[in-house]
């Protein structure tokens, strides 16, 4: 079991959290949103938390959203290498960046080159198609999979911006375990396949996810429609009960025929005030040739 830790990059830092709740930095404008993990108390004194941009507020009602504390225009652009995509505060207090998926970008890269060959990747629940554009300018074919049709014209909006239109992504919006069970009917094969499956989902049609049940389905699909020669298959998920090992094994059972190394552990971020705290934020799998 491994530990992924960030510093975060030039465009984002974990700047403390406490009492239940992150203070970060995304770009430009500092953020106040809620981490129910985080019960220890701040490092940093009430007044730097007071200079936060933005808060995302929870009330007794069980109303939420982003009280801004100064004009927030509705997206602003964050830059991470040669990628350009848009943050925005979201409904879910979520800014369509996991800023931690920086490392597992990374991982993504170095396989992708170590293959040194072009390959086809899918990405499922792809959100707002950071892992997708790293994909695709590393030259390959991506197929990209969202239940969420504002999502995937976001993930859209980030493609343009990072200078990536000619590159062949192909935006699907469908259920993933629907979309996986059709390709393996029609014979399509991935050299790598990314996903991110939350806790519980519906997809386009109604479809409903729940981990526990959906995700070995999952998984046994995707089985299906690997290469012979697969490169990756990378997992993350947030916000689940169970810890990186269920991932691990999950994954060594179902790539079992396959040669390779599995790794799993927790991602974490580094605070940058002097304490160097580090806040867990999911969990993930990865196994690669």
């Amino acid at each position: 079991m491994i530990e992924l830790t960030t510093t975060g990059w030039k465009d984002y830092e974990l700047l403390d959290s406490g009492n239940g709740m992150r203070l970060e930095r995304f770009g430009q404008f500092r953020l106040r949103r809620p981490d129910p993990q985080a019960i220890w108390l701040p490092s940093l004194s009430r007044s730097e938390w007071d200079k936060h941009d933005a808060a995302f507020e929870e009330t007794r009602n069980g109303k939420e959203f982003w009280m801004p504390k100064r004009k927030m225009p509705e997206s602003w652009q964050m830059k991470y290498n040669d990628l350009t995509f848009l943050a925005r505060l979201s409904p879910f207090k979520h800014t369509g960046v996991f800023p931690e998926q920086h490392l597992q970008w990374d991982w993504i890269t170095e396989q992708m080159k170590k293959a040194a060959r072009p390959l086809n990747i899918l990405n499922l629940f792809a959100y707002t198609g950071l892992a997708s554009l790293v994909a695709a300018s590393c030259g390959a074919k991506v197929t990209h999979v969202d239940a969420s049709k504002p999502t995937i014209a976001w993930a859209r909006e980030n493609q343009h911006l990072s200078g990536l239109e000619d590159k062949p992504i192909r935006w699907i919006l469908d259920d993933a375990l629907k979309f996986v069970l059709r390709e393996g009917r029609r014979g399509v094969k991935y050299d790598g396949i990314i996903m991110d499956p939350p806790v519980y989902g519906h997809g386009p049609g109604g479809e409903k996810w729940s981990f526990n049940v959906s995700f070995p389905q999952l998984m046994e699909a995707c089985t299906q429609i690997l290469s012979d020669k697969p490169v990756f298959v990378l997992i993350n998920a947030y916000a689940i009960s169970s810890s990186s090992i269920m991932l691990g094994n999950v994954l060594s059972s179902y790539m079992k025929k396959h040669q390779g190394t599995i790794e799993y552990g927790e991602l974490a971020l580094q605070e940058s005030n002097p304490s160097k705290r580090l806040l867990s934020t999911g969990i993930f799998s990865r196994w690669s040739a």
